[in-house]
């Protein structure tokens, strides 16, 4: 047989069973395998068989001479060694092949159609647009989860679970990789990527198996080792953002804004009035609110970067994509409650020019207590206490109270004053404890970081459904970071940057009341 015929017969067999819809029977893969050996001893031989030499694709039948400076004859006026001509010539019909197959499948086409009758790349290209514009969609493509992706999936879940991280239904196998180390995870999916070829990366040292992970992730961003730390690194740092401990998203609203620019088209109307009496054959008067407009909101980036260095590698220190990571996620979530605190302990200027608690807003108290049950009641008196609209007109303003923001090691006595449904020996009623189920408590430590010495200041909060006061925006509403990892000259490792966009504004001051508070001192002396 010559090559094209070899070439062909491989072509035939895989064309059947893709169109069967099957893997290659074992019979059918010897035969494969057979052709494939004696194509490659063939092409570097100049051994083209009777049928001359193979032709390129596209390249056409060729003359006279062209035949007879493939069997190595003189003539040919190229000055090029046959049997290079046809191993290239073999070479890339090869490659034809398996472009273009490649391309069929991610739309769902026959590549036979196109592979039999000698179409270049480009061609199966304009064929796959040219359906794309006919059907003004993708087509449909059922896509299935190969082996490799299965044995990705049980390793992440499997380096998770070594790490005592939870992993909700882990992947088939997961098991079998708790106990497997950087370098042996590392030496497997070299050996797989490799198939036959492979060598044996299991005995190589700890620095051979390092730069060669290095390398190949530097030519093939997609390769197996650094993308299963991505995936690992991804699931590790979800988990961290979800249980980090903050408060501030109990008492602050959620925004969203598209960009970077300052966002000051945001509005508040005016009162809409009180209902008028409207007699019989009467006019109902029309009610024009004015707007007033609320300070500009801006998102800023914020992030870190961290690095699986060489040395953490050869030192198995699989804490870099597990433990790390969801450092970082939670590092994310308390840098903005601090932020959030920041303004209730700072007490900064706000968009009307004046100090956010002050006597002028009327959402302070004029001295400072501890939890007792008349600076609550205080607290709700000032709360639901604003007459005055955004517009300067007034009317009573309905602000029920929702969140008690307070330092740590009040929450007990909030417990007592909430839940106790009388306050006396004699029985008498605890005013407070209808609040019971309405009142949320938020207990920080970030207050009493904050105040290094003296008083610590407590927050009532608002229902959010009657008052704004800070909100947090997100780009596009993304509150879990992004994560990606970089190429760094220079570096010595994997380096992933994780950063998230946000900003945080106050949009009334209406919104909470605050207590000056008082020193806090523990019940128990410590040693």
């Amino acid at each position: 047989m010559t090559l094209q015929e070899m070439i062909a017969r491989q072509r035939q067999i895989t064309e059947q069973a893709r169109s069967a819809g099957r893997n290659l029977t074992e019979a059918e893969q010897q035969e494969f395998d057979d052709l494939q050996r004696k194509i490659d001893l063939a092409a570097p031989a100049g051994n083209f068989g009777t049928g001359g030499a193979l032709d390129a694709p596209g390249q056409g039948e060729r003359g006279a001479g062209g035949a007879e400076a493939a069997r190595g004859g003189a003539g040919s006026g190229t000055g090029q060694d046959p049997a290079d001509e046809g191993q290239r010539a073999t070479l890339a019909e090869r490659t034809r092949i398996t472009e273009i197959d490649g391309l069929c499948r991610r739309f769902g086409l026959d590549s036979s159609q196109y592979i039999s009758r000698g179409d270049t790349l480009e061609q199966v290209r304009a064929a796959v647009l040219e359906q794309l514009e006919r059907t003004h969609s993708p087509v449909s493509v059922r896509v299935t989860a190969d082996a490799e992706d299965k044995r990705r999936s049980a390793i992440v879940d499997g380096i998770l679970l070594r790490n005592n991280i939870p992993v909700d239904k882990p992947a088939a196998g997961a098991n079998d990789f708790r106990g497997a180390t950087l370098r042996m995870i590392a030496a497997s999916c070299l050996s797989n990527e490799d198939g036959e070829n492979s060598r044996n990366y299991f005995m190589m040292g700890a620095n051979e198996l390092f730069e060669e992970t290095m390398r190949r992730s530097f030519y093939n961003p997609t390769s197996a080792f650094p993308a299963i730390m991505d995936q690992t690194i991804r699931k590790a740092y979800v988990e961290g953002h979800r249980t980090a401990p903050v408060t501030f998203d109990q008492f602050t609203t959620r925004g969203t804004l598209t960009d970077f620019k300052k966002a000051d088209n945001y509005y508040v109307q005016g009162s809409f009035g009180e209902f008028l009496e409207v007699k019989e054959n009467g006019e109902l008067k029309h009610t024009l609110p004015e707007d007033e407009k609320l300070p500009q909101r801006q998102l800023k980036t914020y992030g870190r970067q961290f690095t699986m260095s060489r040395q953490a590698f050869i030192n198995d220190d699989m804490g870099v994509v597990t433990t790390l990571p969801a450092r970082a996620a939670k590092a994310s979530r308390t840098t903005i409650n601090s932020h959030v605190y920041r303004i209730l302990t700072k007490n900064p200027k706000i968009y009307d020019g004046k100090v956010l608690f002050s006597g002028e807003h009327k959402n302070v108290l004029a001295k400072g207590t501890g939890v007792t049950q008349e600076a609550v009641q205080s607290m709700i008196l000032a709360l639901g206490g604003h007459k005055k609209n955004m517009d300067g007109t007034e009317q009573a303003i309905i602000i029920r109270p929702a969140v008690m923001v307070v330092p740590l090691g009040y929450k007990f006595q909030m417990y007592t004053l909430f839940n106790s449904a009388t306050i006396s020996a004699s029985g008498d009623v605890n005013p407070l404890y209808q609040y019971r189920d309405t009142i949320k408590v938020a207990e920080d430590a970030t207050l009493n970081a904050q105040v290094a010495s003296g008083a610590i200041p407590w927050f009532l909060i608002g229902d959010s459904n009657d008052t704004d006061f800070i909100q947090v925006d997100y780009l596009n509403g993304q509150d879990i970071p992004n994560i990606r990892r970089m190429e760094t000259p220079g570096q010595l490792g994997f380096v992933w940057d994780v950063f998230l966009d946000w900003g945080i504004t106050v949009l009334d001051y209406r919104g909470a009341v605050k207590n000056p508070g008082v020193e806090i001192s523990s019940p128990i002396a410590l040693a």
